[in-house]
């Protein structure tokens, strides 16, 4: 959770640096955003840490990676009855060397499920579902990757993974520009929307759970 609450504070500190050049509106749109930003991260950090049922239960279970368009996230698939359960999980290194399929201890956490292996917590991203998601999904090896510490190392890299969170900025343009439409400003009204809506793209990105690997 460090780096999608870092992410989240970058955000605020965008809309901070901002205020001081608002008129009236744009000040009550910064203050909307960044209550918005302030409380999905903390919701999302509450939800994540929260701890689970203390009798788990051992499963079979699958890291996924799933590529849909621009998303990018992981996925811990638990073989059960009825149906396969789908728990996203925020990144963790260790997910790069798990191999498939393995053995962990799942708990539940309300609407969300907390997954322990080899005394690992992976936290939740949100909800769990029992539907595959959508996109392309990429199944760890059987056998674990002996380059996999030096592939997690390089993933967790902030700036690796801010650039490839980044991607969801491309219409943070576009966003600058209704902003104008609606309000005016003209050109410096521009700038600031567009900064503050590249910055919520890229902490949206992170609180979901992205995957840089």
């Amino acid at each position: 959770m460090r780096y999608p609450v870092a992410v989240g504070v970058g955000a605020l500190l965008v809309c901070a640096a901002l205020t001081p050049f608002a008129d009236a509106d744009q000040l009550s749109a910064l203050v909307v955003v960044a209550a918005a930003v302030l409380g999905v991260t903390g919701h999302t950090w509450f939800a994540a840490t929260r701890r689970g049922s203390e009798q788990g239960r051992v499963a079979t279970v699958r890291r996924v990676r799933q590529q849909h368009r621009l998303t990018s996230r992981s996925w811990i698939e638990v073989d059960e009855e009825p149906g396969s359960l789908w728990i996203p999980v925020f990144f963790d290194p260790v997910l790069v060397t798990m191999p498939t399929p393995t053995t962990a201890t799942v708990h539940d956490a309300g609407r969300r499920s907390v997954v322990t292996w080899n005394g690992r917590r992976l936290l939740p991203a949100g909800r769990v579902r029992r539907s595959t998601p959508p996109g392309r999904l990429i199944d760890n090896p059987s056998r674990p990757d002996p380059d996999g510490p030096v592939r997690a190392r390089v993933a967790t890299r902030p700036a690796r993974r801010l650039l490839l969170d980044a991607q969801f900025a491309v219409a943070a343009p576009f966003a600058g520009a209704l902003w104008v439409y609606v309000a005016g400003g003209g050109l410096p009204a521009f700038a600031g929307a567009t900064c503050v809506a590249a910055a919520v793209a890229v902490w949206w990105a992170a609180v979901r759970g992205s995957d840089p690997s």
